[in-house]
């Protein structure tokens, strides 16, 4: 009974692929039922990962090496959620193009790189030693290079691509640094014995593999300095990817972090915490002032992605329980609130170009997207009571618990400065006069359902914590 509720859902994650991209064989390149088996398959295992149960104390071992506990179930959701609304985004750009662009192709391939990029995930979280690790983030980075690049006939693409691999290759470079100085200082790759190694005392060894690996984890989870590729990567790529890219990659960075500052570096969390408060303060700030000037909408919410990940940063300042808590909450309402948002600039980019401009008059002439538009923005501004505003009181929570008021007053400073450029979307839709030479939107059954779902999830999340305690189950909060 164990074994089903804990490892089956992990190893269903890890054929899914081969099924799907085998599933080619009987059916053609445009056949739909790639797609109705990833459906199947991706939601059967989110169900299962709601069977296991939740405060099971350390969690279980498998194989010696892979461990499940609640912050890894509970990611493991995150991911399934990014991954299920992944491939009903993408569907539309396999039977047309968007943005001026062409349509995709093979789209079995493409859910099963998504699948394989999610195993990835699950693999940083169940990690208990160093090489797992490093293999479970390059397993979910790998696949994204080639998600970028998925649109042969676009060159856009093909740059971005060109881009973010050489960026990646050369975070992987500091990852590895940084591992090799952390088992040189320990001597041992065990998260246990990195641990009591790091327990016994600091030493310049370790100071240098904290420096690497946070440089490495930057570029991925694009922390301030090393942010500057992804508005390029995410103009450049298509739509669907960009919004994967920007819910499971950030997942799994930020899950990487968690793993690593609450598990073998938590003796000196103290002392690291000045870095991240750091990190988190200047990453915030720096993508605020970038999205104010943008008016192309991947642009524009690739600033706000990296906004977003110097709110979470402030939480890593926290107790583990209480911020895993809080990283996990706002997660889901992140993931939410965000392909909520890309699921309508998907059906503006079918018809028009992805900017601010193509967005005037929305409200006359598609009330309920204006209606989801402006609950993804205000939700991802963080304004009450949707979930968007309860997940950033969270996060500031558990950076206010420790005593970081600081970087936790300059976070709600610049949630101000947020809440401007998110408005300016909300203004085009609902007071900048119509454009009468815009093409006019159009939306399937299944587009308006999906949004319809999103927006009651965006709001309903903003009232489970008065509602419900599931999803703090697992933790002290």
């Amino acid at each position: 009974m164990y074994i089903h509720n804990f490892i089956i859902p992990d190893l269903l994650l890890l054929l899914f692929p081969f099924i799907v991209i085998g599933s080619r064989l009987f059916c053609t390149s445009r056949s739909k039922v790639s797609w109705r088996i990833a459906n199947i398959g991706f939601v059967l295992i989110f169900v299962l990962l709601n069977f296991i149960p939740l405060a099971s104390g350390t969690g279980r071992f498998f194989i010696s090496n892979w461990h499940i506990d609640d912050f890894g179930v509970l990611m493991r959701e995150v991911l399934m959620v990014s991954a299920i609304l992944g491939i009903w985004l993408a569907k539309d750009y396999f039977e047309h193009g968007g943005d001026g662009k062409p349509a995709m192709h093979q789209i079995a391939e493409f859910i099963g790189t998504v699948a394989f990029a999610t195993f990835g995930g699950v693999t940083v979280v169940s990690a208990c030693d160093l090489l797992t690790f490093f293999l479970g983030l390059e397993i979910a980075t790998i696949p994204m290079y080639a998600l970028a690049a998925w649109n042969k006939q676009d060159q856009y693409g093909s740059e971005a691509a060109t881009k973010y691999i050489l960026m990646g290759s050369v975070a992987t470079a500091f990852e590895l640094f940084g591992f090799s100085y952390l088992y040189g200082f320990a001597g041992s790759i065990h998260f246990d014995a990195i641990q009591d190694a790091v327990a016994n005392g600091p030493s310049p060894l370790l100071w240098i593999a904290v420096l690497f690996l946070f440089a490495g984890i930057g570029f991925k989870l694009t922390l301030f300095p090393f942010y500057t590729w992804a508005p390029d990567v995410y103009e450049g790529a298509p739509t669907p990817v960009t919004a994967i890219l920007s819910v499971t990659s950030k997942a799994t960075a930020i899950a990487f972090l968690v793993v690593l500052v609450f598990g073998p570096l938590a003796p000196i969390q103290e002392q690291v915490a000045p870095f991240i408060a750091l990190l988190a303060g200047t990453t915030l700030f720096v993508g605020n002032l970038g999205a104010l000037k943008q008016f192309r909408l991947r642009r524009f919410m690739a600033y706000s992605s990296i906004a977003q990940a110097g709110y979470i940063m402030v939480a890593l300042l926290g107790p583990a329980a209480t911020a895993k808590t809080a990283i996990i909450y706002y997660l889901f309402v992140y993931a939410v609130s965000n392909y909520l948002a890309f699921f309508i600039f998907g059906i503006i980019g079918h018809h028009r170009e992805e900017t601010f401009n193509s967005l005037r008059g929305l409200s006359k002439q598609k009330p309920m997207l204006a209606i989801a538009l402006a609950v993804a923005m205000f939700s991802l501004a963080g304004i009450p009571p949707l979930a968007g505003f309860f997940g950033k009181f969270h996060l500031f929570f558990s950076g206010a618990s420790t005593g970081h008021y600081g970087i936790v007053a300059f976070a709600v400073l610049n949630n101000v400065l947020a809440l401007y450029y998110y408005l300016q979307l909300i203004k085009s839709a609902w007071i900048d006069d119509t454009d009468e030479h815009l093409n006019p939107l159009r939306m399937t059954k299944r587009q308006r359902g999906v949004i319809g779902l999103l927006t009651v999830a965006v709001i309903v999340l903003g009232v489970v914590p008065f509602l419900s305690d599931n999803i703090f189950a697992g933790f002290t909060f």
